[in-house]
């Protein structure tokens, strides 16, 4: 059954998909702790979070086992933040905010550093005859482009809501804490329904960085 595996690729491309995603959910955990720890909180730092080894940030299914069965979906375990560590020149509010928008921001720099890298290699013909690495690099574009669009969304867990949060005013406050008190089912259909929406928009964002890498490559 094993040797089948092997026989079929189905291994290698399960590992396609999952170092890239390894890599991405990393950087993205890894900027959370960071940014919270520049900021005056170093809860993950002590918990040993701020780091890229990605064994450190693990979740048995959304990291490990729904990308090895080929589904195109994952998570990390999320980073701790204590908003009361915060500098006393950064107020909860602003500090949870920044925090959380270094998970995506890391995601979009990743790609472009992927798209980058992909160009000036191109360009160089190195990737000629090696089509493993070429789409290893595409599958690390297109899984950074995802993760920071779809982390962007306002519905609770992700990211988005909690930038969202931080920048909702006051007299608005109690009306957006009843919007985020999502039950778990209402939550998983916004994310779905969101997901497909989002859908053209990623397509959008992984055009023009092709068209980049196409420019790098001349």
């Amino acid at each position: 059954m094993l040797s089948r595996v092997f026989e079929n690729g189905l291994l290698l491309g399960a590992l396609m998909r999952l170092v890239p995603l390894w890599l991405s959910l990393s950087v993205h955990e890894w900027a959370h702790a960071y940014a919270a720890f520049r900021l005056g909180d170093d809860t993950a730092a002590l918990e040993g979070r701020m780091t890229l080894n990605p064994f450190v940030h693990v979740d048995p299914f959304g990291t490990f086992l729904f990308p090895l069965v080929g589904i195109p979906f994952g998570w990390a375990r999320p980073v701790p933040i204590n908003p009361t560590r915060f500098r006393r020149d950064v107020t909860m509010g602003t500090g949870v905010m920044l925090s959380a928008a270094a998970g995506p921001a890391s995601n979009l720099v990743l790609a472009f550093v992927c798209a980058i890298v992909t160009g000036l290699l191109s360009r160089a013909h190195l990737l000629d005859r090696h089509a493993g690495a070429r789409q290893l690099l595409f599958i690390l574009l297109q899984t950074n482009v995802l993760l920071f669009l779809f982390n962007l969304l306002p519905i609770p867990p992700l990211d988005g809501s909690r930038i969202v949060e931080g920048l909702v005013p006051y007299r608005y406050r109690r009306s957006w804490d009843r919007l985020n008190h999502l039950s778990t089912l209402e939550s998983a259909v916004l994310l779905v329904i969101s997901a497909i929406v989002l859908f053209p928009s990623s397509l959008f964002v992984e055009v023009s960085l092709q068209q980049f890498i196409y420019l790098l490559s001349q």
